[in-house]
């Protein structure tokens, strides 16, 4: 069964990891003058956070579920080469439980799928995560020759444009980071 989305009154134990992601994926020591800036702009990473937690564990997935989530982000970040995240994402494809197609899934070296939904969300997440601007109405139709209903169409959008806003946001961090 997949995870359930975390609130703010949940009572399960979250790892520090899990509430700020950005902040975890970027390595941040405590004591950087950067850390202490993003002390100042704290709201924007709990709205960060909150945009993770609503494209990666909503409370209604509709026909993207958790593991289908967790494996597509997988994929984006390791295409990105962005370890940090991969890890991430590793660990929430494995708590929604993936099968053996969702695993494959999130390996970008795979690109032959029997099933043609799984094809169809590889495809779009490859090119949404590494040449976005080349994205036409053909690959929307592709997605719905491919099965996809329009409401998951406009789920997987969401899904990766947040990825690259956060692949981009902790790749500025680690390079601002770098350069202090």
């Amino acid at each position: 069964m997949a995870p359930e989305s975390k609130t703010a009154d949940s009572t399960t134990a979250e790892t520090p990891e899990q509430t700020d992601v950005v902040r975890h994926a970027a390595a941040l020591p405590p004591d950087s003058p950067l850390q202490a800036a993003l002390e100042g702009r704290a709201d924007i990473l709990a709205m960060t956070q909150q945009a993770h937690d609503a494209a990666l564990v909503p409370e209604e997935p509709g026909g993207l579920s958790h593991a289908l989530r967790a494996a597509l982000a997988l994929r984006a970040t390791l295409l990105h080469e962005e370890e940090s995240l991969a890890d991430h994402y590793s660990g929430l494809l494995k708590a929604a439980g993936a099968d053996g197609a969702l695993v494959a899934l999130a390996d970008p070296a795979t690109q032959d799928f029997a099933d043609a939904r799984l094809a169809a969300f590889s495809a779009y997440t490859d090119l949404a995560s590494l040449s976005p601007k080349d994205a036409t109405a053909d690959d929307i139709e592709a997605l719905k020759a491919a099965g996809i209903t329009d409401a998951d169409i406009v789920r997987l959008a969401e899904l990766t444009a947040f990825l690259a806003y956060q692949l981009r946001v902790v790749a500025g961090l680690k390079l601002m980071q770098a350069t202090a």
